[in-house]
């Protein structure tokens, strides 16, 4: 964000996205917003007169309805006008909400209007920004803000109101105190050795430090399932030519999206597509079918089915019932045996199986799933199996408090606290100095306000609100 801008000045935006929609806003922000709206909005109730600076005397927190005027005392439209009081607003600043026809004309042209009046064009997250920035939200909440906006599913919203109601933010300030309370014993031990106070044993701080430990670990551990509801869980359906995979995804999708036909190599190019599994985001692909081709297409298909591949958060393998497994399973085997992935025998519903899960036991040394992607059966033990992956990826106190860490900027903030107090706990075993100690306790802790933004540098926190959409 352009800090040439003062924080202190009177921004607006449009405020919802732009398009054809029953009511656009246009949303104003600072000491001045009462001002401008008092020069180019009419009440149509004519009981509502100005003060003496000029001021239209609108109830706050009250819809009022009247017309919008340009410079030139041109009719724009006619509004629903709201305005708000500081501090008790969404900025903490003085606020006004101008509901319009929600088409591009009328809010360009208010815009436009209220700009021309004196208000600066809103940058990306400038609203939540001055939030922050007067104490309405701190970090970890603002960056929800925009989680709640981006969420893809109820779960996904759940976790991101969880974090905006300020869960997150709450453990993060427990795990804190813990280490206040531990350098206040460490500062008051080195700063006055000879006074009569409690000796700080170094048994002492390796319990203190092992309890602060545990609790980072847990956090970070529950960053994987954050992620997936965050960003979706990606899943790339792969096998060779003709084992049921474009029918998967169909049957996943609820819908015919990939061509199937009975010829192999139908599927040429990646198919992608985002879908909801019980509340997680799930962008699965499928994939062109493995093999070796000479085929210039097929072969530019086979070689994108590997990239997916790397790319995959989980792979499914598929296998036919009908077809003994062969080179070809084998070689795409030898590609996946290192990620995480589940073994799929499809068309188990055919009469002439070749394979079943003890023959695939025996051979890849691993369970396999037997279904048929036009049963409905299947495709919910397939929905289970993708639920189960992503419960995996979390528990303890932190998932059963439905709060986790979804941001990538948190996690490392939390893994590099961990460090450090890992390089803490190996100083204590070595009955370092407690200067020494000291140096890496701090650390530890400033590294967890950042995260909530109480020890974060201003770049940094522009960085953030940068991620943000216009009028909010």
């Amino acid at each position: 964000m352009n800090n040439l801008y003062d924080d202190s000045d009177t921004i607006a935006a449009i405020s919802t996205p732009i398009g054809e929609g029953g009511i656009g806003i246009v949303r104003i922000s600072g000491d001045q917003s009462l001002d401008l709206l008092s020069k180019i909005f009419e009440p149509a109730n004519k009981d509502i007169k100005k003060n003496n600076k000029d001021q239209l005397l609108i109830p706050s927190r009250i819809l009022t309805y009247g017309k919008i005027y340009d410079k030139k005392r041109n009719l724009i439209d006619e509004v629903l006008v709201s305005y708000m009081k500081s501090p008790t607003t969404y900025t903490g600043e003085e606020t006004v909400e101008i509901n319009c026809h929600g088409g591009i004309i009328p809010l360009r042209n208010i815009l436009n209007t209220v700009v021309s009046l004196g208000a600066r064009p809103a940058e990306r997250g400038e609203f939540t920004k001055r939030a922050f920035l007067n104490g309405k939200l701190d970090l970890t909440q603002a960056e929800a803000v925009m989680d709640l906006i981006s969420a893809k599913t109820d779960t996904s919203f759940n976790v991101a109101m969880t974090q905006l109601q300020g869960r997150l933010s709450e453990h993060i300030r427990l795990i804190r105190s813990y280490f206040i309370d531990l350098l206040v014993q460490i500062t008051v031990n080195i700063d006055y050795p000879d006074e009569d106070i409690e000796e700080l044993t170094y048994s002492n701080i390796l319990e203190s430090l092992h309890k602060i430990d545990s609790s980072l670990k847990e956090l970070s551990a529950s960053s994987e399932r954050g992620r997936i509801l965050r960003e979706g869980l990606r899943i790339a359906i792969v096998g060779k030519p003709n084992v049921g995979k474009s029918s998967i995804l169909n049957a996943l999708l609820y819908e015919d999206r990939a061509i199937v036909t009975d010829v192999p190599g139908t599927t040429r190019d990646i198919i992608e597509e985002t879908i909801d599994v019980r509340g997680i985001p799930v962008v699965i692909t499928d994939t062109a079918g493995i093999r070796d081709t000479d085929d210039l297409v097929e072969k530019i298909g086979v070689e994108k089915s590997k990239l997916s591949i790397e790319s995959s958060d989980l792979i499914f393998f598929v296998l036919d019932a009908a077809r003994i497994i062969d080179e070809e399973d084998e070689r795409i085997f030898s590609h996946i045996r290192d990620k995480n992935h589940i073994i799929l025998i499809n068309k188990n519903d055919v009469d002439n199986k070749a394979i079943s899960s003890n023959e695939v036991k025996e051979h890849f040394g691993e369970d396999a799933t037997e279904i048929s992607a036009i049963r409905d059966g299947s495709i919910q033990e397939i929905e289970t199996l993708i639920e189960e992956f992503v419960n995996s990826k979390s528990s303890g106190f932190a998932a059963s408090q439905n709060f986790m860490i979804t941001n990538a900027r948190h996690k490392k903030l939390i893994d590099d606290s961990i460090l450090a107090v890992s390089d803490a706990i190996t100083s204590t075993e070595a009955f370092e100095p407690l200067e020494i100690l000291e140096i890496d306790v701090n650390h530890a802790y400033e590294l967890l306000g950042e995260i909530i933004g109480e020890t974060t540098a201003g770049d940094i926190i522009d960085k953030v609100f940068e991620r943000f959409c216009l009028g909010k």
